[in-house]
């Protein structure tokens, strides 16, 4: 099985999925970001920590228990970094961009720290190009971290895009696999800055019609279950349910899986069971639901 991974609300399906069964990700990396000199790539060091079971499970990025000894430092050092990263997350990030300034590509690197991490799963960037989440705003236009981070997610979005979006390419190890792939899932990630920009690289669009693919929906009634997606759907032009998700997937979605409190839109592509996942275990039932389901379609 393939998942689509960004954001916060796939890695927690991720931790109960790989208790059922064999999976490969691909990641968003429309949100990675240069601080401090060192590639931070905040989607898929949450695949990796959270499949590894060291991510900080109340914020869903960044590793548990971590300390922030050299952030505060360089603040103190008139340095004021945008994110805040901890020491054992920052040797994360200086391993990955000590190999790619080297000459590794971002598939490599990866490949690395997941070993490193004792992750068995097969993790792979969306494409290697350097390609950004660009939030148009009353503001001005910022990149997704200086939206979501800086400004707290406050600013009202007129618009989203991808800047050199076009530029991407599948990386040739994804298109093997997925010649050979035929259930995709995608988890309960931000449809628009989380899943939006894999889509949206080459022909992945193309490629998912010819699969079984099943989505979770990350909007319960009106309201994201976390973060800004909300914000972002309305400027996109799709209502912000879980029929403005079947909207953003439908011409390739063969099963959106909606929230049990939004049954009333059943139908023969929309299935409802409980999608919250307090815990683990929520995350184990969800993922055996899920594994059912593709069996059913």
């Amino acid at each position: 099985m393939l998942v689509l991974s960004g954001g916060t609300g796939t890695p927690k399906l991720l931790r109960g999925l790989k208790e059922v069964t064999d999976f490969w990700v691909v990641v968003n990396t429309a949100e990675d970001v240069w601080v401090a000199g060192n590639k931070i790539c905040p989607d898929i060091d949450s695949v990796i920590y959270a499949i590894a079971e060291i991510i900080d499970d109340e914020k869903w990025w960044g590793i548990k228990g971590d300390t922030f000894v050299t952030h505060e430092f360089l603040k103190k050092l008139g340095f004021d970094e945008m994110l805040r990263i901890g020491d054992r997350d920052r040797a994360t990030h200086i391993l990955r961009s000590e190999m790619l300034r080297k000459g590794a590509s971002l598939c490599e690197a990866t490949r690395v720290l997941s070993k490193a991490f004792g992750v068995k799963n097969a993790i792979f960037p969306m494409c290697e190009e350097e390609v950004a989440t660009i939030i148009v705003t009353k503001e001005g236009e910022m990149h997704f971290q200086e939206f979501w981070v800086k400004n707290k997610g406050e600013p009202e979005v007129l618009d989203v895009y991808f800047k050199n979006i076009e530029k991407a390419k599948i990386p040739e190890e994804v298109k093997r696999r997925l010649r050979k792939e035929d259930e995709v899932l995608i988890g309960p990630s931000n449809p628009i800055t989380s899943i939006t920009p894999i889509l949206t690289v080459e022909n992945f669009v193309e490629i998912l019609k010819e699969k079984k693919v099943v989505a979770v929906s990350p909007i319960i009634g009106n309201q994201p279950y976390s973060g800004p997606a909300g914000k972002f759907m309305k400027a996109k032009g799709y209502e912000v349910s879980p029929r403005g998700v079947f909207e953003i997937y439908k011409d390739f979605l063969d099963a959106l899986i909606v929230h049990e409190s939004d049954s009333k839109l059943i139908s023969e592509k929309i299935f409802a069971t409980n999608t919250i996942m307090k815990n683990k275990e929520d995350a184990i039932k969800l993922s055996e639901y899920i594994l059912k389901l593709f069996d059913h379609i």
